[in-house]
Protein backbone atom coordinates (compact mmCIF):
# COMPACT_ATOMS: atom_id res chain seq x y z
CA UNK A 1 0.00 0.00 0.00
CA UNK A 2 1.32 3.33 -0.91
CA UNK A 3 2.05 5.65 2.26
CA UNK A 4 -0.25 8.94 1.96
CA UNK A 5 1.15 12.13 0.69
CA UNK A 6 0.60 15.30 1.60
CA UNK A 7 0.85 18.69 -0.31
CA UNK A 8 2.03 21.43 1.71
CA UNK A 9 2.51 25.46 -0.14
CA UNK A 10 4.45 27.60 2.12
CA UNK A 11 4.80 31.46 0.76
CA UNK A 12 6.86 32.90 3.04
CA UNK A 13 9.26 32.63 5.71
CA UNK A 14 6.86 32.18 8.96
CA UNK A 15 5.19 29.83 7.02
CA UNK A 16 8.10 28.13 6.15
CA UNK A 17 8.47 27.31 9.84
CA UNK A 18 4.78 26.63 10.24
CA UNK A 19 5.02 24.19 7.98
CA UNK A 20 8.19 22.24 9.23
CA UNK A 21 6.82 22.08 12.50
CA UNK A 22 3.55 19.99 10.75
CA UNK A 23 5.16 17.82 8.95
CA UNK A 24 7.37 16.29 11.95
CA UNK A 25 4.24 16.26 14.12
CA UNK A 26 2.42 14.62 10.87
CA UNK A 27 4.92 12.28 11.08
CA UNK A 28 5.35 11.40 14.52
CA UNK A 29 1.42 9.98 14.04
CA UNK A 30 1.92 8.63 11.18
CA UNK A 31 5.09 6.83 9.64
CA UNK A 32 6.70 6.79 6.43
CA UNK A 33 4.11 9.69 5.24
CA UNK A 34 5.09 11.45 2.69
CA UNK A 35 5.31 14.99 1.33
CA UNK A 36 5.83 17.30 -1.96
CA UNK A 37 4.89 21.24 -2.31
CA UNK A 38 6.87 24.59 -1.72
CA UNK A 39 8.70 25.43 0.68
CA UNK A 40 11.97 27.11 2.02
CA UNK A 41 15.18 25.85 4.55
CA UNK A 42 13.03 24.85 7.02
CA UNK A 43 10.89 22.20 5.25
CA UNK A 44 13.93 21.45 3.15
CA UNK A 45 15.71 20.34 6.13
CA UNK A 46 12.50 17.90 7.02
CA UNK A 47 13.19 16.34 3.46
CA UNK A 48 10.83 18.31 1.32
CA UNK A 49 11.97 19.64 -2.12
CA UNK A 50 10.26 22.97 -2.92
CA UNK A 51 8.91 23.07 -6.45
CA UNK A 52 10.25 25.76 -7.33
CA UNK A 53 11.87 28.49 -4.45
CA UNK A 54 9.53 29.87 -1.93
CA UNK A 55 11.30 33.28 -2.40
CA UNK A 56 9.49 33.98 -5.46
CA UNK A 57 5.99 33.94 -3.35
CA UNK A 58 7.41 36.43 -0.66
CA UNK A 59 5.75 39.68 -2.21
CA UNK A 60 3.17 41.54 -0.22
CA UNK A 61 0.86 44.81 -0.78
CA UNK A 62 -0.84 46.24 -3.75
CA UNK A 63 2.17 47.83 -5.93
CA UNK A 64 4.34 45.53 -4.81
CA UNK A 65 3.07 42.58 -6.21
CA UNK A 66 1.79 44.18 -9.77
CA UNK A 67 5.08 43.64 -11.55
CA UNK A 68 5.41 40.31 -10.43
CA UNK A 69 2.12 39.27 -11.36
CA UNK A 70 3.18 37.41 -14.98
CA UNK A 71 5.27 35.08 -12.92
CA UNK A 72 3.30 34.64 -10.28
CA UNK A 73 0.70 33.05 -13.25
CA UNK A 74 3.13 30.89 -14.13
CA UNK A 75 4.15 29.67 -10.79
CA UNK A 76 0.35 28.97 -10.02
CA UNK A 77 -0.14 26.97 -12.87
CA UNK A 78 2.99 25.05 -12.62
CA UNK A 79 2.07 24.55 -9.27
CA UNK A 80 -1.64 23.73 -9.57
CA UNK A 81 0.09 21.06 -12.45
CA UNK A 82 2.15 19.37 -10.04
CA UNK A 83 -0.81 18.76 -7.64
CA UNK A 84 -2.74 17.46 -10.36
CA UNK A 85 -0.31 14.83 -11.34
CA UNK A 86 0.59 13.55 -7.69
CA UNK A 87 -2.86 13.61 -6.06
CA UNK A 88 -2.13 13.90 -2.82
CA UNK A 89 -4.60 12.47 0.27
CA UNK A 90 -4.49 16.17 1.33
CA UNK A 91 -3.26 19.96 0.43
CA UNK A 92 -2.12 22.29 3.32
CA UNK A 93 -1.75 26.10 1.96
CA UNK A 94 -0.19 27.90 4.99
CA UNK A 95 -1.43 31.61 5.07
CA UNK A 96 -0.09 33.90 2.09
CA UNK A 97 -3.50 34.26 0.81
CA UNK A 98 -3.07 36.31 -2.33
CA UNK A 99 -1.64 32.91 -4.08
CA UNK A 100 -2.67 30.10 -1.76
CA UNK A 101 -5.94 30.95 -2.00
CA UNK A 102 -6.21 30.90 -6.18
CA UNK A 103 -4.41 27.56 -5.74
CA UNK A 104 -7.08 26.08 -3.66
CA UNK A 105 -10.20 27.22 -6.59
CA UNK A 106 -7.77 25.99 -9.27
CA UNK A 107 -7.58 22.82 -7.99
CA UNK A 108 -11.08 22.56 -6.43
CA UNK A 109 -12.51 20.62 -9.94
CA UNK A 110 -9.79 17.41 -8.86
CA UNK A 111 -11.87 16.84 -5.18
CA UNK A 112 -9.06 16.79 -2.91
CA UNK A 113 -9.36 18.24 0.70
CA UNK A 114 -7.75 21.42 1.44
CA UNK A 115 -6.59 22.61 4.31
CA UNK A 116 -5.90 26.09 5.24
CA UNK A 117 -3.38 26.81 8.06
CA UNK A 118 -3.66 30.84 9.32
CA UNK A 119 -6.90 32.08 9.03
CA UNK A 120 -6.90 35.15 6.67
CA UNK A 121 -7.85 37.81 8.79
CA UNK A 122 -11.63 38.35 8.00
CA UNK A 123 -12.16 40.22 11.13
CA UNK A 124 -9.73 43.14 10.35
CA UNK A 125 -10.79 43.95 6.84
CA UNK A 126 -12.56 42.79 4.01
CA UNK A 127 -15.23 40.40 5.66
CA UNK A 128 -16.91 39.79 2.52
CA UNK A 129 -14.22 37.38 1.25
CA UNK A 130 -15.35 34.97 3.76
CA UNK A 131 -17.94 33.49 0.59
CA UNK A 132 -14.74 33.11 -1.63
CA UNK A 133 -13.04 31.51 1.07
CA UNK A 134 -16.22 28.97 1.81
CA UNK A 135 -15.63 28.11 -1.91
CA UNK A 136 -12.29 27.10 -2.08
CA UNK A 137 -11.23 25.05 1.63
CA UNK A 138 -12.50 22.33 3.18
CA UNK A 139 -11.11 23.51 6.74
CA UNK A 140 -9.53 26.58 8.29
CA UNK A 141 -6.73 26.11 11.18
CA UNK A 142 -6.55 29.26 13.77
CA UNK A 143 -3.90 31.02 15.53
CA UNK A 144 -6.18 33.10 17.35
CA UNK A 145 -8.81 31.99 19.81
CA UNK A 146 -11.83 34.09 18.56
CA UNK A 147 -11.35 33.06 14.53
CA UNK A 148 -13.33 29.80 14.72
CA UNK A 149 -16.78 30.85 15.83
CA UNK A 150 -16.26 33.91 12.54
CA UNK A 151 -15.86 31.25 9.83
CA UNK A 152 -18.07 28.55 11.24
CA UNK A 153 -21.01 30.66 11.44
CA UNK A 154 -20.25 31.28 7.37
CA UNK A 155 -20.24 27.12 7.40
CA UNK A 156 -16.84 27.13 7.03
CA UNK A 157 -14.68 23.86 9.70
CA UNK A 158 -12.47 25.67 11.66
CA UNK A 159 -9.74 24.34 14.46
CA UNK A 160 -8.43 26.80 17.21
CA UNK A 161 -4.72 25.05 17.13
CA UNK A 162 -3.18 27.55 19.08
CA UNK A 163 -0.65 30.41 18.38
CA UNK A 164 2.89 28.37 17.05
CA UNK A 165 5.34 30.64 18.49
CA UNK A 166 4.61 29.06 21.96
CA UNK A 167 6.42 26.32 20.96
CA UNK A 168 8.97 28.35 18.96
CA UNK A 169 11.83 28.42 22.08
CA UNK A 170 12.19 31.96 21.89
CA UNK A 171 11.85 32.15 25.59
CA UNK A 172 14.59 29.15 26.42
CA UNK A 173 17.72 30.85 24.87
CA UNK A 174 21.06 31.86 26.87
CA UNK A 175 22.05 35.05 27.04
CA UNK A 176 24.86 35.06 28.69
CA UNK A 177 26.05 32.65 26.04
CA UNK A 178 24.84 35.62 23.12
CA UNK A 179 26.40 38.33 24.81
CA UNK A 180 30.06 36.25 25.78
CA UNK A 181 29.94 35.00 22.00
CA UNK A 182 29.88 38.44 20.68
CA UNK A 183 31.76 40.40 23.02
CA UNK A 184 28.96 42.51 24.69
CA UNK A 185 28.92 43.73 27.86
CA UNK A 186 26.73 42.27 30.82
CA UNK A 187 24.93 45.57 30.88
CA UNK A 188 24.83 46.97 27.30
CA UNK A 189 21.76 47.39 25.64
CA UNK A 190 20.75 44.98 22.66
CA UNK A 191 18.31 46.49 20.30
CA UNK A 192 16.39 43.48 18.44
CA UNK A 193 15.77 44.95 14.97
CA UNK A 194 13.17 42.78 12.65
CA UNK A 195 12.30 44.81 9.87
CA UNK A 196 9.90 41.60 8.38
CA UNK A 197 10.84 38.74 6.26
CA UNK A 198 9.63 40.07 2.74
CA UNK A 199 12.46 41.81 0.76
CA UNK A 200 9.51 45.23 -0.01
CA UNK A 201 9.56 45.33 3.67
CA UNK A 202 13.00 45.31 4.26
CA UNK A 203 13.76 47.82 1.47
CA UNK A 204 10.46 50.23 3.27
CA UNK A 205 12.06 49.53 6.69
CA UNK A 206 15.56 49.60 7.24
CA UNK A 207 16.32 53.15 6.20
CA UNK A 208 14.25 54.28 8.53
CA UNK A 209 14.62 52.01 11.64
CA UNK A 210 18.84 53.43 10.28
CA UNK A 211 18.17 56.89 10.66
CA UNK A 212 16.05 55.87 14.51
CA UNK A 213 19.36 54.12 15.53
CA UNK A 214 21.48 57.25 14.82
CA UNK A 215 19.61 59.16 17.12
CA UNK A 216 19.27 56.53 19.25
CA UNK A 217 22.78 55.36 20.03
CA UNK A 218 24.78 58.41 21.40
CA UNK A 219 21.85 58.44 24.20
CA UNK A 220 22.48 54.92 24.85
CA UNK A 221 26.39 54.16 24.39
CA UNK A 222 27.32 50.37 24.04
CA UNK A 223 23.76 49.69 22.66
CA UNK A 224 24.21 46.78 19.96
CA UNK A 225 21.44 45.81 17.54
CA UNK A 226 20.91 42.93 16.12
CA UNK A 227 18.96 41.35 12.88
CA UNK A 228 17.64 38.29 12.74
CA UNK A 229 17.22 37.11 9.75
CA UNK A 230 15.95 34.91 6.91
CA UNK A 231 18.00 33.35 4.22
CA UNK A 232 15.43 34.79 1.73
CA UNK A 233 16.31 38.51 3.03
CA UNK A 234 19.93 38.30 4.38
CA UNK A 235 21.49 39.79 1.41
CA UNK A 236 19.49 42.60 1.51
CA UNK A 237 19.60 43.15 5.33
CA UNK A 238 23.22 42.80 5.01
CA UNK A 239 23.54 45.50 1.91
CA UNK A 240 20.70 47.96 4.07
CA UNK A 241 22.70 48.10 7.15
CA UNK A 242 26.50 48.88 5.43
CA UNK A 243 25.80 51.96 6.54
CA UNK A 244 24.36 51.91 10.17
CA UNK A 245 25.84 54.16 12.78
CA UNK A 246 26.28 50.64 14.96
CA UNK A 247 27.23 47.71 12.95
CA UNK A 248 25.24 44.98 13.85
CA UNK A 249 25.15 41.66 14.35
CA UNK A 250 23.09 39.47 11.67
CA UNK A 251 21.60 35.94 12.55
CA UNK A 252 20.71 33.44 10.74
CA UNK A 253 20.95 30.74 13.16
CA UNK A 254 17.65 29.63 15.16
CA UNK A 255 19.22 28.88 18.26
CA UNK A 256 21.01 31.94 18.16
CA UNK A 257 18.10 34.38 17.89
CA UNK A 258 16.60 32.83 20.99
CA UNK A 259 20.28 33.51 22.96
CA UNK A 260 19.60 37.14 20.87
CA UNK A 261 16.40 37.71 22.28
CA UNK A 262 17.48 36.48 26.20
CA UNK A 263 20.16 39.13 25.89
CA UNK A 264 17.59 41.78 24.90
CA UNK A 265 14.62 40.16 27.49
CA UNK A 266 17.64 41.18 30.09
CA UNK A 267 18.84 44.55 29.32
CA UNK A 268 17.41 45.78 26.10
CA UNK A 269 13.96 46.25 23.83
CA UNK A 270 12.49 45.74 20.25
CA UNK A 271 12.26 47.34 17.07
CA UNK A 272 9.86 45.37 15.07
CA UNK A 273 7.12 44.95 11.85
CA UNK A 274 3.64 44.47 13.00
CA UNK A 275 2.68 40.97 12.92
CA UNK A 276 3.69 37.87 14.67
CA UNK A 277 7.01 39.13 15.55
CA UNK A 278 4.95 41.32 18.14
CA UNK A 279 3.88 37.95 19.84
CA UNK A 280 7.63 36.25 19.25
CA UNK A 281 8.88 39.89 21.52
CA UNK A 282 6.19 39.34 24.15
CA UNK A 283 6.94 35.23 24.62
CA UNK A 284 10.52 36.19 25.13
CA UNK A 285 9.72 39.01 27.33
CA UNK A 286 11.33 42.12 25.46
CA UNK A 287 9.33 45.11 25.45
CA UNK A 288 9.06 46.58 22.26
CA UNK A 289 7.18 49.20 19.55
CA UNK A 290 5.91 48.32 16.42
CA UNK A 291 6.44 50.26 13.09
CA UNK A 292 5.09 49.62 9.98
CA UNK A 293 4.86 51.14 6.68
CA UNK A 294 3.75 50.37 3.44
CA UNK A 295 3.84 52.06 -0.40
CA UNK A 296 1.34 55.09 -0.05
CA UNK A 297 -1.41 53.90 -2.71
CA UNK A 298 -1.68 50.50 -0.52
CA UNK A 299 -2.05 52.61 2.49
CA UNK A 300 -4.90 54.60 0.93
CA UNK A 301 -6.53 51.60 0.16
CA UNK A 302 -5.92 49.71 3.55
CA UNK A 303 -7.25 53.01 5.53
CA UNK A 304 -10.98 52.44 3.91
CA UNK A 305 -10.92 48.52 4.40
CA UNK A 306 -9.50 48.02 8.03
CA UNK A 307 -11.66 47.24 10.85
CA UNK A 308 -9.80 46.80 13.55
CA UNK A 309 -7.98 49.06 15.91
CA UNK A 310 -4.49 48.04 16.91
CA UNK A 311 -1.69 46.56 14.08
CA UNK A 312 -0.12 44.68 16.86
CA UNK A 313 -1.40 41.40 17.64
CA UNK A 314 -0.54 41.62 21.21
CA UNK A 315 -2.57 44.88 21.49
CA UNK A 316 -5.72 43.22 19.39
CA UNK A 317 -5.58 39.87 21.81
CA UNK A 318 -5.52 42.45 24.82
CA UNK A 319 -7.79 44.85 23.79
CA UNK A 320 -5.83 47.87 24.86
CA UNK A 321 -2.48 49.48 23.37
CA UNK A 322 0.21 47.32 24.95
CA UNK A 323 2.95 47.78 22.76
CA UNK A 324 3.52 51.62 21.19
CA UNK A 325 2.48 51.49 17.85
CA UNK A 326 3.89 53.87 14.98
CA UNK A 327 2.08 53.02 11.54
CA UNK A 328 3.01 54.98 7.77
CA UNK A 329 3.85 58.98 8.60
CA UNK A 330 3.88 58.19 12.27
CA UNK A 331 6.86 55.59 11.33
CA UNK A 332 9.60 58.93 12.06
CA UNK A 333 12.92 58.57 12.75
CA UNK A 334 12.79 61.03 15.68
CA UNK A 335 9.25 59.20 16.69
CA UNK A 336 11.25 55.70 17.01
CA UNK A 337 13.89 57.57 18.87
CA UNK A 338 11.72 58.69 21.31
CA UNK A 339 10.54 55.33 21.86
CA UNK A 340 13.02 53.24 22.40
CA UNK A 341 14.70 55.64 24.42
CA UNK A 342 11.60 55.41 26.94
CA UNK A 343 11.71 51.56 27.01
CA UNK A 344 15.74 51.76 27.59
CA UNK A 345 15.78 54.38 30.03
CA UNK A 346 12.18 53.76 32.13
CA UNK A 347 11.66 50.53 33.75
CA UNK A 348 7.91 50.86 34.99
CA UNK A 349 7.37 50.99 31.27
CA UNK A 350 8.90 48.26 30.42
CA UNK A 351 7.35 46.21 33.19
CA UNK A 352 4.12 47.42 32.15
CA UNK A 353 4.46 46.04 28.87
CA UNK A 354 5.31 42.61 30.30
CA UNK A 355 2.37 42.30 32.51
CA UNK A 356 -0.07 42.66 29.72
CA UNK A 357 2.46 39.51 27.61
CA UNK A 358 1.39 37.55 30.21
CA UNK A 359 -3.14 37.94 29.88
CA UNK A 360 -2.35 37.67 25.96
CA UNK A 361 -0.22 34.42 25.73
CA UNK A 362 -2.64 32.56 28.12
CA UNK A 363 -5.06 33.58 25.40
CA UNK A 364 -3.09 31.91 22.29
CA UNK A 365 -2.52 28.16 24.10
CA UNK A 366 -4.64 25.13 22.50
CA UNK A 367 -6.81 23.29 24.66
CA UNK A 368 -4.43 20.27 25.31
CA UNK A 369 -0.99 19.85 23.81
CA UNK A 370 1.49 21.96 21.26
CA UNK A 371 -0.11 23.88 18.47
CA UNK A 372 1.91 21.69 15.52
CA UNK A 373 0.51 18.41 17.28
CA UNK A 374 -2.84 19.97 17.24
CA UNK A 375 -2.71 21.45 13.57
CA UNK A 376 -1.69 17.98 12.90
CA UNK A 377 -4.83 15.99 14.01
CA UNK A 378 -6.94 18.46 12.20
CA UNK A 379 -4.62 17.23 8.86
CA UNK A 380 -5.72 13.96 9.28
CA UNK A 381 -9.28 14.45 10.46
CA UNK A 382 -9.53 16.30 7.08
CA UNK A 383 -7.65 13.37 4.90
CA UNK A 384 -9.29 10.70 6.27
CA UNK A 385 -6.10 9.12 8.04
CA UNK A 386 -6.70 9.68 11.66
CA UNK A 387 -8.23 7.07 13.65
Amino acid sequence: MTTPLIYIVAGEASGDVLGARLVAALRARVPGIRFAGIGGDRLAEQGMASLFPMRELALMGLIEVLPNIRRLARRLQETTDDIAARRPAAIVTIDSPGFTLRLAERIRPLGIPVIHYVAPQIWAWRPGRIEKIKARVDRILCLLPFEPVIFEAAGIKADFVGHPVLESGVDAGDGARFRAAHGIAPDAPVLIVMPGSRRMEVKRLLPIFGAALRLLAPRHPGLVPVLPVSAVVAEAVRAGTADWPVKPILVTDIAEKHDAFAAAAQRGAGLIKSGTSSVEMAVAGIPHLVAYRVNPITAAIVRRLVRVPFASLVNLLAERLVVPEYLQEAATPAALAEGLHALLADGSSAGTQRAGFAEVLAKLRPPQGLPSAAAAESVLQQAKLSG
